[in-house]
């Protein structure tokens, strides 16, 4: 039987311009300008201002350069291996000797792969895996994902298994190890490699196996009842972990220099006339406009009834479509000038003086209410972000912590908390390190009540192993 009933729901949905804006925001300075770039090459209708360069003056040479006519000295193009030579350098003079070409690890595992790879549809697979790896030469990417991006890239569905004995050739090359998930599954990787019959290699894999954790917590009483040992053997399976590499690719493993890092900032904050002012670091809102050109075309198309009715919706769409991203470029960059003034208002002291200890805590709800916007607004405004200050340039991420009351009761950032076990560890003896609970000692005497398990955590956080490891590692 055929009934009818009336039902009453909300719902929110959210308009794909909206979504695009919101995608706007989480943008950064590098990733807006290739936005940019793209919706100027699908829009004709959009344009932009160049910047303005000073004209090259109107003299002669003199000296030296007589010889060279006016066409020679107006030709100011650097040539390319000039700028890739002085890459490698932060220091404003270039050293006189040459520098020899390096090749990073990931271009010697891949040559290395074509070498010992019979199987030409691997090397793609081989390819991609080896460009997930990150410095240190772990694969930060599960198997799991790394199927699905090869399957949506190739087009095909790939099995597991071609995936994992990539991996496992891959760890096969030199340096050894690579493509490891973790430092865990690297030590492994190092000790079966070794002589399996040593009773002190067996007894190391079967700790990292079966009492990894219990190593990480310090319970080395009970991973010594669970092998078996007694306090000299263990002695001698700690000292044969000592030696083992912690991560596949080390810092000084190679000779190679890598190129400068450059962070472009989204915001400069200067300090003038004992208040702050902050701006953006180049504002792409006043530079966009629409061609008039266009504008006049549209509206002749209008009035003209010659013109296809589909064309003229065509022009009409991407007119609008310009006018649209214009304004998103104008709304993102008020949204994030009044985001970031808030955040600079709160923390005065510390864009002051630039002094970790006179951070406050600020999570996204203060900056929200404050401002009366969206948490998921600030998120992604805040996300990715930095901002150039006299001190140095900073991720604003890292302004955002909690806090801890301390002996005066003030409320305290999380991350001067973190700062000052920094201090404490550097400051100890490195073949005596300071335990947990010494750790909660010392920072009582410096005002700070926190509990054990509270270093323990921020420990991890600063990835600071525990303080028998760094008396091995001393």
């Amino acid at each position: 039987m055929i009934r009818q009933h009336q039902q009453l729901k909300q719902q929110t949905k959210i308009l794909p311009h909206q979504i695009q804006l919101l995608q706007l925001f989480h943008l950064n300075t590098l990733e807006l300008e290739h936005r940019i770039q793209q919706e100027m090459t699908d829009n004709p209708m959009l344009e932009r201002q160049e910047e303005e360069y000073e004209p090259l003056k109107d003299e002669l040479p003199r000296g030296d350069e007589d010889y060279r006519d006016w066409e020679e000295y107006g030709y100011d193009d650097i040539p390319d291996y000039r700028l890739e030579y002085n890459n490698y350098f932060t220091g404003e003079s270039v050293p006189d000797k040459p520098v020899a070409a390096t090749t990073s690890f990931r271009e010697l595992a891949r040559q290395q792969f074509r070498l010992t790879c019979s199987d030409e549809k691997r090397i793609p697979i081989a390819d991609y895996i080896i460009d997930c790896l990150d410095e240190n030469g772990f694969l930060t990417e599960g198997e799991t994902d790394i199927v699905d991006d090869l399957s949506f890239r190739f087009g095909q569905a790939l099995d597991n298994k071609i995936i994992h004995e990539t991996i496992r050739a891959i760890r096969e090359l030199e340096p050894g190890g690579l493509a490891c998930c973790n430092t865990r599954e690297y030590l492994l990787f190092q000790l079966k490699a070794m002589n399996a019959r040593r009773p002190d290699v067996k007894a190391a894999i079967r700790m990292l196996e079966e009492c990894y954790e219990e190593m990480m917590h310090r319970q080395l009483d009970k991973v010594m009842s669970h092998l078996g040992l007694d306090e000299d053997e263990f002695k001698i399976v700690l000292g044969l972990m000592s030696g083992l590499k912690l991560k596949p690719v080390t810092e000084g493993g190679s000779e190679t220099l890598a190129p400068k890092q450059t962070v472009v900032p989204d915001f400069v904050v200067n300090w003038e006339d004992d208040h702050f002012i902050v701006q953006l670091y180049k504002e792409r809102s006043s530079s966009l406009y629409i061609s008039k050109d266009w504008v006049q075309q549209v509206e002749n198309m209008q009035k003209s009834a010659d013109h296809d009715k589909s064309a003229v919706q065509y022009v009409k769409n991407k007119l609008s479509a310009a006018r649209w991203f214009i304004q998103a470029i104008q709304q993102r960059e008020s949204t994030m000038l009044k985001i970031m003034q808030a955040i600079v208002k709160r923390q005065e002291a510390y864009f002051k003086e630039g002094d970790i200890r006179l951070l406050k805590p600020m999570i996204l709800k203060n900056i929200a209410e404050e401002i009366n916007m969206d948490i998921s607004t600030i998120s992604r405004v805040t996300c990715n972000k930095y901002a150039e200050t006299h001190f140095g340039t900073i991720l604003l991420k890292d302004l955002f912590t909690e806090g801890l009351v301390n002996k005066e009761g003030e409320v305290v950032s999380s991350k001067v908390i973190q700062h000052a076990i920094i201090e404490v560890i550097e400051q100890e003896d490195k073949k005596r390190p300071l335990t947990d609970q010494q750790l909660v000692a010392v920072l009582s005497q410096r005002g700070f009540t926190i509990a054990r398990r509270t270093i323990a955590k921020y420990r991890d956080l600063l990835q600071i192993p525990v303080a028998q490891m760094r008396c091995l590692w001393a």
